[in-house]
């Protein structure tokens, strides 16, 4: 089956990418046909996602999509990833078009699959979700720019209530960090200059195998390679941003002074019911430690609208807080009920169309507060990394260290000659809006 061609669609986060680009790589690696035709192509791999009802259903249309192909060309249909993990039992049955499917324990078990499939009625492969696949072939970058992901850790240990991950991707298990260091300086080799850490949460990195939290050093090794000029840190859980991290957004040049925090609400009583293991005097704590240490930091946060048992009060705080903190960046997402939680069970479940209202409201506010950080940078000199062209505005786009790619803002900058994607520039800002800058390059202002 060496000759045929392979598709794989991959769905859900830049973890899950991360899963997928091992498998391509795989998958070269033994000599398969990579193909982005649908049309053209013996196997489908569709890597899929099932954290929120919304990440489920786009990936069982995107599998029944897939399945049409069978019509054509298509012979094999593989489901890998979390919904395949969380439905193993119901899958085949509820999906019968489907061949093979994996676990997210398993994706390393790609060749395998599709060697055996020829002859074979339906094949699953689950593994125990304490193993750590650990895949020694080059990964097949994909987003076909100058930034990449490098997933450092599997599985998460805080069991929150509203929460499925631990459930469908185990317990938390760091990547060795030689491991690291090797696939972060292939990537920079392969003209990566912007890596972004991520892992269900990255600061917990190195626990479960150095004894202690071991990011710090991560990152200070990470920046000696050769090539890498921006690192960027995401999933980073306040309870576990200590003082050490704190000084290294300080001290460390290439990382980038920008912080994702995932606080998902404000109120006690609701972090409690949710089985955070913060507060929120703790959160501000945290946040005004970063900003005292590096005034310049820009933090990130994503919030839940909607849990069960939220009240207006409730709600109010949290915009109250959020026009306290001042957030730079901020994404909030309504509820989702999902099977297997304890939040599922909880009492008052809050109304749909309310828990959409109150996400609306903080993300009134919060373009408010954007716009106001935004205005803050007019007549500023920004680092700008280059990300491409625009031809319908002849303008250039690109990112400050300020904004993460597909998640925050971006800048048009203005520049009469040609402008290399992944290069740093500088540029004066000279207009602002909610999320996005515009701006020109420096050298054409003077």
């Amino acid at each position: 089956m060496i000759n045929m061609n392979i598709l794989l669609v991959s769905l859900g986060c830049d973890k899950n990418l991360c899963d997928s680009e091992a498998m391509l790589g795989l998958l070269r690696a033994n000599n398969y046909n990579i193909t982005n035709d649908e049309q053209e192509a013996d196997v489908v791999v569709v890597n899929t996602c099932s954290f929120i009802h919304d990440a489920m259903e786009e990936s069982i249309n995107t599998i029944l999509e897939m399945a049409q192909l069978k019509q054509g060309r298509l012979k094999y249909l593989i489901v890998t990833g979390c919904l395949a993990e969380r439905f193993k039992e119901e899958i085949f049955d509820e999906i019968p078009e489907v061949d093979a499917c994996l676990g997210t324990a398993s994706f390393d078990k790609i060749v395998e699959v599709i060697n055996d499939l020829e002859g074979k009625d339906k094949i699953a492969v689950f593994e125990d979700l304490g193993r750590l696949p650990l895949v020694d072939t080059k990964r097949v970058i994909t987003s076909g720019t100058f930034m990449g992901y490098l997933k450092i850790a599997e599985g998460c240990n805080k069991f929150c209530t509203y929460c499925v991950i631990p459930h469908i991707r185990g317990r938390y298990r760091s990547v060795p960090m030689e491991k690291l260091i090797t696939e972060a300086s292939y990537m920079a080799s392969q003209g990566i200059k912007e890596l972004i850490l991520v892992a269900q949460e990255t600061t917990c990195y190195g626990i479960d195998l150095y004894g202690k939290k071991s990011l710090p050093k991560l990152v200070n090794e990470i920046a000696k390679i050769e090539g890498i000029e921006w690192i960027r840190l995401m999933y980073c859980y306040p309870e576990e941003i200590d003082d050490e991290l704190i000084e290294l957004f300080a001290t460390e040049e290439k990382l980038c002074k920008y912080i994702d925090m995932p606080l998902q609400h404000s109120e006690d009583s609701i972090l409690k019911r949710m089985g955070r293991k913060t507060d929120k005097e703790s959160i501000k704590s945290v946040i005004a430690k970063l900003r005292a240490k590096c005034p310049d930091i820009a933090i990130r946060t994503t919030l839940i609208s909607g849990f069960p048992g939220e009240t207006e009060e409730e709600h109010n705080n949290l915009l109250e807080f959020i026009d306290e903190m001042e957030f730079d960046r901020l994404g909030v997402f309504t509820y989702s009920r999902e099977d297997g939680t304890p939040a599922a069970s909880f009492d008052n479940q809050v109304d749909e169309e309310l828990a959409s209202n109150w996400r609306d409201e903080i993300m009134e506010l919060q373009q408010e507060v954007s716009l106001d950080k935004n205005q803050e940078l007019v007549g500023t000199i920004q680092k700008v990394i280059i990300e491409g062209y625009s031809p319908e505005d002849d303008v250039y786009v690109g990112r400050t260290f300020r904004d993460a790619p597909n998640v925050d803002g971006m800048v048009f900058v203005e520049c009469d000659y040609e402008l290399i994607s992944g290069t740093i520039v500088d540029v004066m800002i000279k207009e602002a809006g909610p999320y996005d800058l515009i701006g020109g390059i420096v050298d054409e202002l003077t």
